[in-house]
């Protein structure tokens, strides 16, 4: 079974390695969504959308939210952020009975990268 949250932040950044308008300071409001993956408890949950949502807080969007992304990523595009992501989440995940098995990161409303650890 899979349960996904999704929060949106705001950031800017620019793309060093990129000649057009995004090379430029801008912003986006994202949209991030995280998908965890396992069998529900006795509790009748795979995972307590309350508990998922602090890891998120506390792990991605604490760092990220109106922040300049290139102070975090190097050539922050919207697949390096996905990477970076990954590397917060991952380690929450260790020893507990649910795993992270889809982060997807919308840099606009149609324009997404979604990064599968497990197939889905």
């Amino acid at each position: 079974m899979y349960v996904k949250k999704e929060f949106t932040f705001d950031a800017a950044h620019y793309l060093e390695k990129y000649h057009g308008k995004c090379e430029r300071l801008h912003g986006h409001t994202y949209r991030l969504a995280i998908t965890v993956k396992g069998e529900p408890d006795s509790e009748g949950m795979v995972m307590d959308f309350l508990e998922l949502k602090a890891i998120v807080q506390e792990k991605v969007l604490s760092a990220l939210d109106h922040s300049c992304l290139n102070d975090l990523v190097a050539q922050p595009t919207t697949e390096n952020m996905v990477l970076w992501i990954k590397e917060k989440l991952e380690p929450e995940f260790k020893g507990k009975s649910c795993s992270l098995a889809e982060i997807e990161l919308w840099e606009s409303p149609g324009s997404s990268v979604i990064l599968r650890l497990e197939k889905i």
